[in-house]
């Protein structure tokens, strides 16, 4: 727990609630977002028996992974990448985006797998933020 209690305290917040990151810190947190994107697709690929190559992972990840990045765009989630908001739109613009892209390129998007991968993403994507949240509470304030 000391561990993620000390991740959270490098994100630091102002009074109004905005994140004010460093250089590093959003990158970081956009990795952590791909790298959700990365374990969802290994996840989907090995309860598949697809196998987990790299360049399996990577092929199945990356529409989700285009989504994600774009979504941060949109977000404009260098400035807040912990709030709810951010979430929100990071995880539709991955879902939609995603299966956008897998749809062009000629994967599949039946209705069951969309299901699973928007609950999927959403306990990935917005998992962590909560966890943000709910750690920064318990912080002593002052």
């Amino acid at each position: 727990m000391r561990t993620a209690r000390s991740a959270v305290r490098r994100v630091s917040r102002r009074d109004d609630g905005a994140d004010v990151s460093g250089r590093r810190e959003p990158a970081v947190l956009l990795a952590l977002d791909v790298l959700a994107v990365v374990l969802f697709a290994a996840a989907g690929r090995r309860s598949h028996a697809e196998g987990l190559s790299a360049a399996g992972v990577l092929a199945t990840a990356w529409p989700f992974g285009a989504g994600t990045v774009a979504g941060w765009g949109v977000a404009r989630a260098w400035r807040r990448p912990t709030s709810p908001t951010t979430g929100l739109v990071v995880w539709v613009a991955a879902v939609v985006l995603g299966m956008l892209l897998r749809r062009l390129t000629g994967d599949g998007t039946a209705w069951p797998f969309v299901v699973v991968a928007t609950v999927v993403l959403a306990a990935l994507l917005l998992g962590w933020r909560a966890a943000v949240r709910v750690v920064r509470s318990r912080e002593p304030r002052g």
